[in-house]
C-alpha cells in the first residue's frame, strides 16, 4: 500500500481556456469560473476533490504569474510556497518539470498526481479508488501512467490512446500508441474498436522516475537546476525560474514524454468523465431542459429550439427559436453562435484570426 505522506497532485491552472472563449478570456480563464452555479470554480472543484485524497499540504498549483492573485483569493489555504507561477506560457512539459522539481526537493520518494483544473468527475468513489489504484502501481514500478475512459461518442476534440498488452494488473495496459484530436470519422473508429481511450489528461508517476524521463527530453531545466547550488531553496529556485523559464521549450507532457516513452501504460477507469474546456464536454456535464438544452444560468427563452448550450450574461435575455445543436454565449464584447458539433477546431480558428485582426481586447 501507497503511504499518504508520499503522495502529491499538481493541479495545472494556467491555462488560457481559449477553447471555451468568449465566457473564458484570457484575462480570466475558465478553471477561475463557476459554470455550475455551485458556488465552487472549477479550480476550487478540484482542489476539493484531491483534498479528499491527500493530505492537504501535499497539493500544489501550477499557474502563470498573471494568473496568481486569482489562485491566492480562491484557494487562500494554499501557501505561496505550493504555488509555482510562471512568466511566460511554456505548455505542460516545463510545468510539471518545475512542480517535480519542487517535490523532490521535500520528499524523494514522493508518487505524482498531475492533475488538469476543468474536468467534470461523475462518479467520486470510483475516481478515488482508481487513483489509489494508480499511485500503489507507480510506486512499485517505474512507469508513467495515464488514465483512460472509454469513449461515448466520437469526439474530435479530444486525445485518444490506445492500449496495448495487458500488464496482469488491474486494468493497465502498455500504451500502443497516441493521437491528437482525431477528424470524426477516425474518432468513430477509435470508439467502435473498444481499443481506444480518451485521454483524460490525469497523468501519475513517481517522481524519481518522471524527473528521469523529463532529463532526456529537457536536460537544460533539469541538469541547470541539479547542479546550480543557487537551487536549494524554494525562494532561490523561483528566482531562477522567473529569469529563465523563457528559455525552455514549448512543449505539452504528451509530447515531450509520454510518446517518446517505452514505459507509458494507461488504465481503463469508470469514474465517467468529460473535458469542461470545451463547450461540448459542458454540455455533455450538465442537466438538459426541455428539448435537451443546457442553460448555464441564463435568462432564455426557447422555441422550437433543441440540443443547444446557452449561457449569457446577468441582466441579458435571450430569445432563441428554430436553432439546433447551437452553442449561443456571450460575454462582455463578443456574442458567439457557433455549430456545436466540431466547435473546439472552429473556436481555436476564430480566436486565432480575432486577436491577429482585431487585437487582445477581444481574446
Amino acid at each position: 500500500m501507497t503511504t499518504k505522506q508520499n503522495n502529491y497532485c499538481v493541479i495545472l491552472a494556467g491555462g488560457k481556456g481559449r477553447r471555451l472563449w468568449p465566457c473564458s478570456r484570457d484575462r480570466f480563464p475558465k478553471q477561475f469560473i463557476d459554470f455550475f452555479g455551485s458556488g465552487r470554480t472549477q479550480l476550487q472543484q478540484t482542489f476539493d476533490r484531491f483534498v479528499r485524497i491527500l493530505p492537504r499540504e501535499n497539493i500544489y498549483i501550477n499557474t502563470s504569474r498573471r494568473y496568481l492573485d486569482i489562485v491566492r483569493k480562491q484557494l487562500p489555504e494554499i501557501p505561496m510556497a505550493h504555488i509555482m507561477a510562471e512568466p511566460i506560457h511554456r505548455n505542460t512539459a516545463p510545468s510539471v518539470a518545475w512542480a517535480a522539481h519542487r517535490i523532490m526537493m521535500s520528499n524523494p520518494k514522493a508518487n505524482l498526481i498531475i492533475s488538469p483544473s476543468d474536468q467534470h468527475i461523475v462518479n467520486e468513489e470510483n475516481f478515488r479508488r482508481n487513483i489509489a489504484e494508480g499511485l500503489q502501481f507507480v510506486e512499485t514500478n517505474d512507469a508513467l501512467l495515464t488514465m483512460g475512459i472509454s469513449p461515448t461518442r466520437p469526439e474530435p476534440g479530444y486525445g485518444y490512446i490506445q492500449k496495448g498488452a495487458y500488464t496482469g494488473t488491474g486494468d493497465i495496459y502498455k500504451v500502443q500508441a497516441f493521437t491528437e484530436k482525431p477528424d470524426r470519422d477516425f474518432a468513430r473508429m477509435f470508439m467502435e474498436s473498444k481499443e481506444w481511450y480518451w485521454n483524460t489528461g490525469l497523468f501519475l508517476s513517481n517522481a524519481r522516475h518522471l524527473q528521469q524521463s523529463l532529463s532526456r527530453i529537457l536536460p537544460s531545466l533539469l541538469h541547470t537546476e541539479e547542479r546550480t547550488e543557487e537551487m536549494a531553496t524554494i525562494e532561490a529556485e523561483d528566482a531562477f525560474m522567473q529569469e529563465n523559464f523563457s528559455l525552455y521549450p514549448n512543449m505539452s507532457l504528451d509530447y515531450a514524454v509520454l510518446e517518446k516513452s517505452d514505459n507509458v501504460y494507461v488504465m481503463k477507469c469508470d469514474f465517467g468523465w468529460a473535458d469542461l474546456g470545451t463547450w461540448h464536454g459542458l454540455y455533455e456535464a450538465m442537466s438538459r431542459r426541455e428539448g435537451d438544452n443546457v442553460i448555464i444560468n441564463s435568462d432564455v427563452i426557447l422555441e422550437n429550439a433543441t440540443n443547444n448550450i446557452v449561457k449569457m450574461p446577468e441582466g441579458r435575455l435571450a430569445v432563441i427559436n428554430g436553432l439546433d445543436g447551437y452553442i449561443v454565449a456571450e460575454k462582455d464584447n463578443v456574442l458567439f453562435i457557433c455549430k456545436k458539433e466540431d466547435s473546439s477546431a472552429l473556436v481555436r480558428k476564430y480566436v486565432n484570426e480575432i486577436q491577429m485582426k482585431r487585437g487582445e481586447n477581444f481574446v
